[in-house]
């Protein structure tokens, strides 16, 4: 059975109910090393146990199904100079239909319609970005890429060229990465995509996962392509008016049928991350699982039936995010920020490079 509707109380449809202090050093600036070695704060409807990632195949049952999200983080992070020789920044954040690209542009204030920024920045120019309209909806500009001899750029070849000059888009509250890049990819990252990790996944090694099926718990994959809606605050104060922008998602016809599978034999069915539950339950919006291809925008807070999950992994996230409501609906807004101040207590490692959570819908892990 999904895991049980929280009844949402007095308090949680306002936003400014969803603020916690963080003292700054507990924002991790660096991956642990190995990755399994996170802290896990376990959690159930009654209680809360502190233990270690790798872990994880001790406190999951035989019959269970991990539902992973296999997006990969696209290096969407360009430098450039326009005319006159200001930098420019440009994050990609996804493709329009007609070949252009919707980015967040810095400085945006100059960077104006029709502006030609050369990248990379310093270096022998590998390619144009000639700035089109602004985009209403995130604030940034369409961009049309080309060669230097004006020659438009594909979807495809565009890839191509950001392998070879783009950067992992970090996001802004890691300062001080001195890690390898591949540190911010899953270690089953497959469909480049995503302009941020799905974090929660960035706690498994290729030795972890052998571990897991080894004990009987099953592995199945979804795509999301994370994007800048999954990361920006909610900016309504009755937390019900936010709205999410869309993302990208696939739930193959083969992944519902493992989910079906575990259900009906009576095992339980753990997202990795907040992505994976909002694909999943988004496929399932029409009442049943089903395959599902495109863009969805599923806001999940408070008072949400749940209709796959039965539980959760997932990092410790940002105030007033969309990410913390969807956790909230879990588990309830007072009790997840209660939560939240035992792990700053114990001195946990938070947002995105940093310990995880797991929750279950029951306590036989104890």
């Amino acid at each position: 059975m999904p895991y049980p509707a929280y009844p949402p109380g007095a308090g949680d449809w306002e936003l400014s109910n969803y603020n916690y202090h963080l003292p700054q050093e507990l924002i991790a600036q660096t991956a642990m090393v190995p990755r399994d070695h996170a802290r896990l704060l376990v959690v159930d409807p009654d209680c809360h146990q502190h233990h270690r990632f790798d872990e994880l195949p001790a406190l999951l049952r035989p019959g269970d199904l991990l539902v992973l999200n296999n997006t990969k983080v696209l290096p969407a992070r360009l430098i450039g100079t326009r005319p006159g020789g200001g930098i420019t920044e440009f994050l990609l954040l996804e493709p329009g239909e007609d070949g252009g690209w919707r980015a967040l542009v810095r400085p945006g204030r100059r960077v104006g319609a029709g502006t030609v920024v050369r990248f990379p920045a310093g270096e022998e120019t590998q390619l144009l970005g000639v700035v089109q309209v602004r985009d209403e909806t995130t604030g940034g500009r369409w961009v049309q890429f080309q060669t230097p001899d004006g020659m438009a750029i594909d979807q495809i070849r565009l890839l191509q060229i950001l392998d070879k000059i783009g950067e992992l888009p970090l996001p802004p509250y890691i300062q001080k990465f001195q890690g390898d890049p591949g540190q911010y990819q899953t270690v089953y990252a497959q469909a480049l995509g995503a302009v941020a990790a799905p974090t929660a996944g960035l706690h498994f090694t290729d030795d972890l996962l052998k571990k897991l099926q080894n004990k009987g718990i099953a592995q199945a994959m979804v795509t999301l392509h994370v994007g800048l809606g999954t990361f920006r605050p909610v900016n309504t104060p009755d937390v019900r008016q936010h709205e999410l922008h869309s993302e990208w998602i696939e739930v193959s016809p083969a992944t519902v049928a493992q989910i079906h599978q575990t259900q009906q034999r009576g095992g339980r069915v753990i997202g990795v991350g907040t992505t994976v539950a909002r694909a999943l339950e988004a496929a399932a919006q029409g009442g049943e699982l089903q395959a599902t291809t495109g863009k969805i925008n599923l806001y999940i807070y408070p008072g949400y039936t749940w209709r796959v999950i039965d539980g959760l992994i997932t990092n410790f996230h940002l105030p007033q995010s969309s990410l913390l409501l969807l956790v909230s609906a879990l588990i309830g807004r007072e009790r997840l920020l209660y939560l939240y101040e035992q792990a700053i207590q114990e001195r946990y490692r938070f947002y995105s490079l940093g310990d995880a959570m797991l929750i279950l819908p029951d306590g036989d892990f104890r």
